[in-house]
């Protein structure tokens, strides 16, 4: 086999455990965002929207509904730099967010959510902030995996490019947090009006699931997956 087949193989077999990665991971945000949505009120990681309701809110005056919002903001914020945190103290670091992830969500899960602002909202919130961490690029395309807006455009642009003789692919891959996000949400919803709060037994059992999957994923290729493109990766001592 020559060298270039073999490199081309390489990225064909990253590319593929990061896409699976990807649409699990993003099914695990559905399921969330649509469990948070109907037991609590509000986004647990759509922040675009509770952006725009806590800025309505600010201008009605309802400080209340402001204040949930803005803190879940900051909550998802802070999920997302503790996640680089968290996983810069695994050797396998992808497998090790996971876990953390999980914990959270069994967390939340015993806490009552059935009410604006509660607990069990904030801890969920900041476990999706955390799972942003898990996969930030394949093969040094950005992908998003708590919230598609962006996903949706670069397929768009991706799109237009094909259209005015642009014959890239890549841009494809973009459609595949979407599908996972809409198929999670589907899920997430129908466990919802079945078990209630309980849904979040089944959301963190997935995630440990898949964690158990990354855990046969290579250090480095994991490595990969969570440094962002073009910027070295801290050492785990």
């Amino acid at each position: 086999m020559s060298q270039q087949r073999r490199r081309r193989l390489i990225v064909v077999r990253r590319k593929g455990i990061g896409l699976v990665l990807v649409m699990a991971i993003s099914m695990i945000a559905g399921m969330t965002d649509a469990i948070g949505l109907l037991m609590a009120g509000d986004f647990v990681s759509f922040m675009s929207g509770n952006t725009t309701r806590a800025a309505l809110a600010l201008g009605e005056g309802d400080w209340s509904t402001f204040g949930i919002l803005i803190g879940a903001v900051g909550c998802f914020i802070l999920g997302n730099a503790f996640g680089v945190v968290v996983a810069s103290r695994f050797r396998k670091r992808l497998a090790g967010l996971l876990i953390v992830v999980a914990a959270l969500l069994c967390v939340a899960a015993v806490l009552p959510m059935g009410m604006r602002g509660s607990s069990a909202f904030f801890v969920v919130v900041l476990a999706m902030g955390m799972i942003n961490a898990t996969v930030e690029h394949i093969e040094g395309l950005p992908i998003g995996l708590t919230y598609v807006t962006g996903a949706l455009s670069r397929f768009g642009r991706g799109i237009g490019r094909w259209m005015t003789g642009d014959r890239r692919r890549d841009w494809i891959i973009q459609i595949v947090p979407w599908v996972g996000m809409v198929a999670g949400a589907v899920i997430g919803g129908l466990l919802t009006f079945e078990i209630g709060q309980q849904a979040l037994w089944f959301v963190a059992g997935s995630t440990a699931i898949i964690a158990a999957f990354a855990l046969w994923v290579p250090s480095r290729l994991q490595t990969r997956f969570l440094s962002p493109s073009g910027s070295p990766v801290p050492k785990r001592k």
